[in-house]
């Protein structure tokens, strides 16, 4: 009896893993150098959201399998907590999940997020960026990354990431924001001490006359 238990368990597990499998083969994740996939969804506030309206920054794309669950909010946490640093590196953060705004909406308000989170219930950019998995025979995405350049060229990207380590490991693929100096705080040089200074005006002596010395 403990026998046949123990095979039920472990066809369960095996159930459930071939669940969460990601059907790899059929999809295609787009390559490292190659521009990233456009896309327009909408967010959690119901505005339409491009990456084209990002063009110019460095673009922290993270797909996301659900709101309200554990590890996407470790995960949405971690990079709530580091976006002040994404900022000064000129970097936004974009999360991707099949949820629908409002609960977008919903979960940003619990959690405090401030940054975009954007509704893909017919999964056309999970899939665009072949990130589409299956869990328990529904759709999700699956917890993957990409990091786009300023161009719109994908420069890195991560696969089953670690939600409680994962917003460190972008952060430090990014790199810092050269910005031109101010010209308010550019001063002149100041003259060496040893440094010649001309003549005053006042200094010159005319020469000497060659005529004789008038008479006592």
């Amino acid at each position: 009896m403990r026998k046949l238990l123990l095979f039920g368990l472990a066809a369960v597990l095996l159930a459930v893993v071939a669940f969460v499998t990601v059907n790899a083969a059929d999809q295609t994740m787009p390559a490292v150098g190659q521009a990233a996939p456009g896309f327009s969804l909408p967010s959690q506030d119901g505005s339409q959201i491009s990456l084209q309206s990002f063009r110019g920054k460095w673009v922290v794309l993270y797909f996301y399998p659900k709101d309200m669950t554990s590890g996407c909010t470790l995960e949405a946490h971690n990079f709530q907590r580091d976006l002040p640093q994404y900022e000064a590196k000129n970097a936004v953060i974009v999360g991707v999940s099949v949820d629908t705004p409002d609960s977008h909406k919903q979960f940003c308000t619990k959690e405090g997020l401030t940054f975009r989170l954007l509704a893909d219930p017919n999964h056309t950019v999970v899939d665009a960026y072949g990130s589409l998995g299956n869990y328990a025979g529904f759709k999700i995405a699956n917890r993957n990354t990409f990091l786009i350049n300023p161009q719109g060229n994908i420069t890195q990207e991560w696969t089953k990431v670690d939600p409680s380590t994962h917003s460190a490991q972008v952060l430090a693929a990014i790199p810092n924001s050269v910005k031109p100096p101010n010209r308010s705080s550019v001063t002149a040089p100041k003259p060496s001490p040893n440094s010649v200074k001309p003549p005053s005006p006042n200094s010159v002596k005319p020469p000497l006359s060659n005529s004789a010395n008038p008479p006592a």
